[in-house]
């Protein structure tokens, strides 16, 4: 039982590494999971305060997550528009054109939504969009940074 555990949890693991850059799985979350199934396996002897300082970074990243774009957006002069525009460019950019969609449709999404929300000349669209493209850059890069610190202590602390 206790293989089948430490197999889920790298699993767990990779997976936290994948959605890191992919907005469909909760990259940090997953990984965390991923430490606390291999603690419960016998396999890891992380301690409390690991396993709470890594539970705390995960928070923190996944949160980041969700609060950057809107503020970069707005801090370069974005509209709520162009910050949802961003979200859909990038969930349909995963679909039509992976993994470059993923940049190129939240920079176009937070474009388009700029230019049809507040009929906005090019340029100001253009630097929303480097806004809210900045954002998914810095907040996937936390992600993937602690997600694959996350595996490395596992690995670590297995082998």
């Amino acid at each position: 039982m206790e293989i089948i555990l430490v197999i889920i949890a790298f699993v767990l693991l990779v997976a936290g590494i994948l959605g890191a850059v992919l907005p469909v799985l909760p990259g940090p979350p997953l990984s965390y999971a991923g430490l606390l199934l291999l603690q419960w396996s016998g396999y890891a002897g992380f301690t409390i305060v690991f396993l709470l300082v890594w539970a705390g970074i995960a928070l923190i990243v996944t949160v980041m997550d969700y609060i950057l774009p809107s503020m970069m957006t707005k801090k370069f002069g974005g509209s709520k528009a162009a910050s949802i525009g961003s979200f859909l460019g990038l969930i349909v950019g995963i679909f039509i054109f992976p993994p470059w969609g993923m940049l190129i449709g939240s920079f176009l999404g937070a474009f388009c939504g700029e230019i049809i929300q507040n009929k906005a000349d090019g340029t100001k669209a253009f630097k929303v969009a480097l806004g809210a493209f900045f954002a998914f850059i810095v907040g996937a890069g936390a992600k993937l940074v602690a997600c694959s610190l996350m595996l490395f202590f596992a690995i670590r602390a297995v082998f």
